[in-house]
């Protein structure tokens, strides 16, 4: 009989989250795995560079696990934080972005590195991950933009130049950006610089599926 695995999960891309965390004995590792010994199973896991680096063998270790379903294959992740397990899971919602991509981003960039880059719309920081090209950075950019708590401000008050660049380095022409960007504080002023970013990327978006505006 064919094999049936589970659905894609659309909250995070890449399947049911069965296994979410382990706590066993390393039995053995690699640069990129680790096996985990638990009751006497042992779970391979490809686990960030940190968490391979800081394992030793023969000792007990606490991980945050996604379990990841492809056609046959099921593969298990591993995580220092479960706050890399939602970047990750953040990650596996962008088309084009698979899990071993994604765990690729996250041992490049690391949490804040990734925050920073999406709230600066730095898609050459993406752009320097192995595999990521252009189009693919700017997605992840668009994608996530909204959805991860940065903490690169002391207050709330949005910088209208730092969403005008984020805008131009994602390709929108630097005078529509700052039309909308300013348009936005003047009806909202209350928006974080995030959300404004987010606001203005739909409406800049918008407007570009709209015949006659280019």
């Amino acid at each position: 009989m064919p094999k049936t695995l589970p659905r894609k999960d659309v909250a995070n891309g890449y399947g049911y989250l069965v296994i979410a965390h382990l706590k066993g004995i390393v039995a053995r590792k690699t640069n990129s795995t680790l096996v985990i010994d638990v009751s006497g199973v042992g779970y391979l896991v490809h686990a960030t560079n940190t968490l391979t680096a800081e394992a030793k063998v023969g000792q007990e270790i606490t991980l945050q696990t996604v379990q990841t379903f492809r056609e046959d294959l099921v593969q298990l992740f591993g995580f220092e934080s479960v706050e890399e397990v939602e970047i990750f899971n953040l990650l596996g919602t962008v088309t084009g972005v698979g899990a071993k991509t994604a765990l690729s981003i996250i041992n490049s960039l690391g949490v804040q590195g990734i925050k920073s880059a999406v709230a600066g719309a730095e898609v050459e920081k993406f752009n320097s991950v192995s595999g990521i090209g252009p189009k693919t950075a700017k997605l992840i950019i668009l994608s996530l933009t909204g959805k991860l708590v940065t903490e690169n401000h002391s207050d709330n008050t949005p910088s209208v130049a730092n969403v005008i660049s984020a805008l131009t380095n994602l390709g929108f022409q630097e005078r529509k950006a700052r039309s909308v960007t300013e348009e936005l504080v003047k009806e909202h002023a209350d928006l974080t610089e995030q959300e404004l970013l987010r606001q203005a990327l739909s409406s800049l978006s918008a407007a570009r599926r709209v015949p006659g505006n280019d």
